[in-house]
């Protein structure tokens, strides 16, 4: 009978390989979304839209909110961001800062589709030009109703899901809500 002797420094390797892989099956099961804990970067969703997974960043807080997806020169097919706002309300999107176009889906507290935009990358600000007019003449996508939660994917994303309005995406509504009220505290 041969025995396999066991390695020491394999062991924390195997422990996160096989805890990635809980968090990930945990998150196909739910047909929603899932909390993935990764200490080296921001807070992430597991989100299921029409059957494809996306790993959404969390913004839940002011900051976060402010900072979206700004300065990033590309967005995974399968990433984005989600947006969840502490109550519903009519909601302004802009393209401050950013160097990719992006669709956006705002949901109302139920998870229904508010709006859709293709929103475009606009020029950066230009030298001598100041911060309020830069701001002014950047084109502002609403959400139409009051909406809680604003998904931004990787241009097309919309169009190849044909995601339509008043179309419920599943979310753990009530889970998402507590994490907006705990980054507002």
């Amino acid at each position: 009978m041969h025995r396999r002797e066991s390695h020491p420094h394999r062991r924390p390797a195997l422990a996160l390989l096989l805890a990635g892989a809980l968090v990930l099956l945990a998150g196909a099961g739910t047909g929603g979304c899932a909390t993935e804990a990764d200490a080296s970067g921001p807070r992430v969703e597991i989100i299921t839209v029409r059957g494809e997974r996306f790993r959404m960043e969390v913004a839940a807080d002011e900051a976060a909110i402010a900072r979206g997806l700004m300065e990033r020169a590309d967005i995974p097919a399968d990433g984005g961001m989600i947006f969840i706002f502490p109550d519903s309300a009519l909601r302004s999107f802009w393209m401050k800062n950013c160097l990719v176009d992006i669709d956006i889906a705002f949901l109302d507290g139920q998870g229904r589709i508010t709006a859709l935009h293709a929103m475009k990358a606009e020029p950066p600000r230009g030298p001598g030009e100041s911060e309020d007019a830069y701001s002014q003449r950047l084109r502002r996508y609403t959400s139409g109703l009051p909406a809680q939660f604003a998904l931004e994917f990787r241009a097309g994303t919309i169009r190849r899901l044909e995601l339509r309005l008043e179309e419920r995406i599943e979310l753990d509504l009530p889970r998402l809500k507590r994490l907006a009220r705990s980054a507002d505290a």
